[in-house]
């Protein structure tokens, strides 16, 4: 019985931590020695996979109250004896159960039928490391951090999970493959769709609890230039003095890139002008993009400039306050 392993000082908590305790704890862990940020160091990869047993015991209340007990008694002398004479014991969680501690000869064949794993032939040990050459195991996930623990045997009862993921405009209106990292410290590589929108939900299949689905809730971040209301995109485009007045070709930006608009003679500070196709794509159909003309007027002016301007002003006839007089 030297195999014994305290799962709460692997966590880093407590006896008395709650669940709510032990998931922050497994989160930070698990992100600070997960392989994919540890590339080639073993010490870091057994104890990544050290977390992942610990959590999926601890965080589930039945698991948690047989390792309670089991711990109580592993090593005392006469284990075997001791063990074959608890019964009926009362868990944490308030219910009973008939657990015959006698049968497991090491803390291994303990841990492998409370897991639910699978055994190789004859020898009553779990298959521990999904790296070792020569397994059977394809690939290793370790539980999510706020939901139940995931058994590294065949997926039993799947359920379903969610996660948040914040896009920015530019991705969320191109879509294409992309690597997410959740929670958990999984990396995924997914196939976004093009034209997502805040609140959508993007099923990944499999990628769930135990096998189930896992849920992805879109968030797309506001932008600088561009606002979305429906299937239109509004924006704001400074124009001199100059170009208000006589109009013409200015390039505006768009999600497709820069593209040319005219400007009519005499434009309005806040009039909107519409370039149309060059919305947001909804159920297939593309709204426009509204432009909202702001006249800038310059602050610094080079000498030349200063002239022409005081030559303008004295021949202008334009006075936008003879209504008021």
């Amino acid at each position: 019985m030297q195999n014994f392993r305290n799962y709460y000082t692997i966590l880093g908590v407590t006896r008395d931590a709650t669940i709510e305790e032990i998931k922050q704890s497994y989160r930070r862990l698990a992100r600070k020695y997960h392989p994919d940020l540890n590339p080639g160091d073993r010490e870091a990869e057994e104890k990544f996979k050290d977390l992942g047993e610990a959590y999926e015991v601890l965080a589930d209340a039945e698991k948690r109250a047989q390792y309670d007990q089991y711990s109580r008694f592993w090593n005392k002398s006469g284990f075997q004896e001791v063990a074959s004479r608890v019964k009926n014991w009362g868990g944490r969680n308030g219910s009973r159960d008939d657990m015959d501690y006698g049968q497991y000869r090491d803390f291994n064949s303990f841990v492998d039928q409370l897991l639910n794993r699978r055994t190789e032939k004859g020898n009553g040990t779990a298959d521990r490391d999904p790296y070792r050459p020569g397994t059977t195991k394809k690939s290793y996930t370790v539980p999510r951090a706020n939901a139940a623990p995931r058994s590294s045997s065949r997926p039993v009862n799947p359920r379903h999970a969610e996660a948040e993921l914040t896009v920015p405009l530019e991705r969320a209106y191109t879509g294409g493959r992309e690597r997410i990292r959740l929670e958990d410290g999984r990396s995924l590589e997914v196939q976004m769709p093009a034209g997502m929108l805040t609140g959508q939900k993007i099923r990944l299949k499999g990628q769930g609890v135990n096998g189930g689905d896992l849920y992805l809730t879109i968030t797309v971040s506001p932008h600088d230039f561009f606002r979305i209301e429906g299937a239109d995109l509004y924006c704001q485009i400074p124009i001199t003095p100059t170009e208000a007045v006589l109009g013409g070709p200015i390039e505006v930006p768009t999600l497709d890139g820069q593209v040319k608009m005219m400007i009519p003679p005499g434009v309005r500070s806040g009039q909107r002008l519409r370039l149309g196709g060059k919305g947001y794509p909804i159920e297939g159909e593309r709204g426009d993009q509204i432009v909202e003309v702001q006249i800038v007027s310059p602050r610094d002016l080079t000498p030349p400039e200063r002239e022409l301007y005081e030559k303008l002003r004295q021949m202008e006839s334009f006075n936008p306050r003879a209504h008021l007089l």
